[in-house]
């Protein structure tokens, strides 16, 4: 441990401060980056989720160093670990066409509640060092994740469109671009006016096949109204 911290360890007035000065920078920094994506779960409710977390394990340490209250330290902070994921399920949807958002927020709540609870408990080092790895992993670590989406081999599409004789273009478009067709589900359309047939394609890309280039062919069918990845 770094001997720079070692004065702030104990529960005084000084630490308390620090503490909550750190938890509120440490989920301001986390949900910051939520904030310029425009997620749910931004800057002001990363920062009270960490502070929150952070006076819990400093509720604990009060009252069995100083209260004597003999009891379990970790109870009120393992209660925070799991009451988190309430606040976590809020942000995760499903849209209309089965695609499941919100996921990197949620985790990122849970991520900022137990940094919280580690710089409450007076462990500095791992809640500034897990800080700087999260904003590592969705400022960095993201870039890399959609190059990799970007170069998949499979892929999953949901197409509406018009009419038998359109889904047979798609089918044709495939075969011309040397695609295999993993899996097709068709449906109807329930969220449009005008009940669209839908589809959706599983498929199997190759290298020439980007996934800008399959989009852009595939809305330039005649009768395709609209092509989204899932």
């Amino acid at each position: 441990m770094l001997s720079l911290f070692d004065g702030l360890r104990d529960v005084t007035v000084l630490s308390v401060t620090v503490r909550m000065l750190l938890a509120t920078l440490c989920g301001g920094l986390i949900g910051m980056e939520r904030e310029f994506k425009r997620r749910p779960a931004g800057f002001r409710t990363h920062i009270l989720i960490c502070l929150g977390a952070a006076m819990t394990t400093l509720t604990s340490q009060y009252l069995y160093l100083h209260m004597h209250y003999y009891t379990d330290m970790a109870r009120l902070g393992a209660q925070v670990v799991a009451g988190i994921g309430f606040i976590g399920a809020g942000t995760i949807i499903v849209t209309r066409k089965q695609r499941v958002k919100g996921l990197t927020t949620a985790a990122g709540l849970w991520a900022a509640a137990i940094v919280g609870l580690s710089l409450g408990g007076g462990f500095y080092e791992g809640g500034i060092l897990t800080t700087a790895l999260i904003l590592l992993a969705e400022l960095v670590f993201s870039k890399m994740e959609y190059r990799m989406m970007e170069n998949a081999p499979e892929i999953n599409l949901y197409v509406e469109y018009r009419d038998k004789e359109c889904l047979e273009e798609l089918l044709k478009l495939f075969r011309e671009l040397n695609l295999k067709v993993l899996g097709m589900e068709i449906t109807r359309s329930t969220g449009s006016e005008t009940h669209n047939a839908c589809a959706i394609f599983s498929l199997r890309l190759n290298k020439r096949c980007k996934v800008e280039s399959l989009l852009h062919r595939m809305n330039a069918v005649d009768g395709v109204f609209s092509v989204e990845e899932l």
